[in-house]
């Protein structure tokens, strides 16, 4: 049994985070061909759920059909309300082969939708269908992942809980690979300039249509060679890079343009979810105090359990 706040190690874990990442590229083309786009392209982000990664349902001929990602099982299951439900373990195969294999899976569910195509957000983005490239896998390692991200997530959504104005669900984004929340000022922001590989502009200048402070959390990779948190806004607000963050463990990654909090760091503390909460309260704080948003109309108490929080107490 994996204990919450497991311990993460980037370099040996590293193959196997690569081939979980393949494989959840593969599942991401299926919301992108059978749902109308949603604003920031929220509808192509996967759920972190008990067992492991959920698309969106997504719609089929007489009703819907969802994907999940079992990493208690290593299994990759398709169910629909028309009663259908089957899947396939995970093995360490070829991208090829599991693309294969869910592409025939969702065409014995019913669901007619294409999975071609090819990564987004890598920089060598080998298409599915040719993907031969051999894959490490170990189960124990995607368990202690899978619980990682379900522990960020739970933060994610307490956090979410204080904010009114408008915001994102606690999301993994598969392209990138790193579990997102977005709060929204409400006001239109700069062009962005795009630019991320294999990814078109026009996705990307959408998503950062509005301003923003973004929470997330990934494993690893890039510049930064370890499992960690992070916080930004869009644009970036002048003085946000000298704003005072908490934990004391967090930094400032000028390559990034962005903070960062170190997951051992969390994980270490006396109270990793008390830490986790500062990290993004404070970050959000020091984006929208110095963009100027409206925090008095888009802020409430963070949500307690089983009590709607009281409004006259907030006016």
């Amino acid at each position: 049994m994996t204990t919450r706040w497991p311990q993460l190690y980037y370099e040996s874990d590293r193959q196997v985070i690569e081939s979980l990442h393949a494989y959840l590229q593969v599942l991401g083309k299926l919301p992108t061909r059978a749902l109308p786009w949603c604003n920031h392209s929220w509808h192509l982000a996967l759920r972190v759920v008990p067992r492991g990664f959920r698309t969106y349902p997504v719609e089929m001929a007489g009703g819907e059909a969802e994907v999940i990602f079992d990493c208690l099982s290593s299994a990759v299951a398709v169910e629909t309300s028309t009663g259908f439900a089957d899947g396939f373990e995970v093995t360490g195969q070829t991208v090829q082969r599991f693309h294969e294999q869910l592409s025939e899976l969702l065409t014995l569910a019913g669901v007619e939708t294409s999975l071609s195509g090819a990564p987004n957000e890598v920089e060598d983005a080998v298409p599915f269908s040719e993907d031969t490239r051999e894959r490490v896998w170990d189960e124990a390692t995607l368990t202690r992942l899978h619980r990682a991200f379900s522990d960020a997530n739970r933060v994610f959504e307490r956090f979410s809980s204080g904010f009114v104005g408008k915001s994102s669900p606690s999301h993994l984004f598969w392209g990138s690979f790193d579990l997102a929340v977005t709060r929204f000022s409400g006001r239109e922001a700069p062009l962005h300039p795009g630019g991320f590989p294999n990814l078109p502009d026009r996705v990307t200048r959408e998503a950062y249509s509005h301003e923003v402070a973004s929470i997330g959390f990934w494993l690893g990779g890039g510049v930064v060679d370890e499992a960690a948190f992070y916080a930004y806004g869009y644009p970036t607000p002048e003085g946000f890079a000298d704003a005072r963050i908490e934990p004391a463990e967090a930094y400032w990654h000028g390559e990034l343009g962005e903070f960062v909090l170190p997951y051992a760091a969390v994980r270490q503390a006396d109270d990793p979810e008390q830490a986790l909460l500062q990290f993004c309260q404070s970050t959000y704080e020091a984006v929208a105090e110095n963009a100027g948003w409206e925090r008095d109309r888009l802020e409430i108490p963070l949500g307690k359990f089983g009590k709607p929080y009281d409004v006259k107490a907030c006016r």
